[in-house]
């Protein structure tokens, strides 16, 4: 059976681009077979290759660290849009940041930029350092805002999140390359899906300069909830949506 068939009988949608791909990440033929066992078993085509595209750029995803998706090029598309308006270089912090790749989007389309990231899982942080190194993005290791340097209090245009925020009972339905290869940590969002949410929309208009927003990825059946979770926190909500890249999330300002 040749590599495109055995990639498609394993459920692989794009069977023939996965296998040139992972042709062109196998030095020889027997690294291509073992690439292709590790596929048909169910690991990330992401961590096979070591990166993930996202919004035109490579980056970095190692073994156990969330794969970017192309959804959450929302997020970023909303960022440097109201990056626009503000002074240079604004200051954007990219909470729960996995490998960085909101981040590194954001700096590619707006610069100079001062760029302050944060995860709980140490695979995420040394990943996102390698992604963002070379835009002099500081990355640290920590719950949500905790390991923010103080100084940035009251200075942050954006804060960019991409929370977990798949219900707990929900997890066992998501795909085994996610559920069997990705940290728990970036997937679980509490009973609802929306845990982490509020904490992130509670926190953040410390952070928050006045006109500064909060911009957080979800589904559309929570956008709803986590409006409200926006305007508890005295931020003024929005939900934007893009059929195509199949996203939402909800952005809110700060008038304080």
């Amino acid at each position: 059976m040749s590599i495109v068939a055995r990639l498609r009988a394993a459920g692989c949608v794009f069977a023939e681009d996965e296998a040139r791909l992972l042709a062109g990440a196998a030095d020889t033929p027997t690294a291509l077979a073992a690439l292709v066992e590790r596929r048909v078993a169910g690991e990330p085509l992401e961590h096979l290759l070591g990166w993930a595209e996202f919004r035109g750029l490579r980056i970095a995803v190692d073994p156990g660290v969330f794969v970017p998706r192309r959804r959450t090029e929302l997020l970023v598309r909303e960022a440097v849009t109201l990056l626009a308006g503000r002074p240079s270089p604004p200051t954007v912090v990219d909470l729960c940041c996995g490998s960085g790749a909101v981040a590194a989007a954001v700096a590619a389309a707006v610069r100079p930029v001062t760029l302050v990231a944060t995860d709980v899982d140490p695979a995420a942080v040394r990943c996102a350092r390698r992604n963002l190194s070379a835009v002099g993005g500081r990355v640290y290791q920590g719950d949500l805002d905790a390991p923010l340097p103080a100084e940035l209090r009251g200075r942050v245009d954006v804060l960019v999140a991409n929370v977990p925020y798949v219900p707990t009972a929900e997890l066992p339905l998501m795909p085994p390359e996610a559920r069997d290869h990705e940290p728990r940590v970036a997937l679980d969002g509490g009973a609802d899906g929306l845990a982490i949410l509020r904490r992130v929309a509670a926190a953040a208009p410390g952070w928050l300069a006045v006109g500064g927003h909060l911009l957080i990825e979800t589904s559309l059946r929570q956008s709803g909830p986590a409006a409200d979770a926006f305007a508890a926190a005295g931020l003024t909500p929005r939900v934007v949506t893009d059929e195509d890249l199949d996203a939402t999330a909800v952005v809110g300002r700060n008038s304080a």
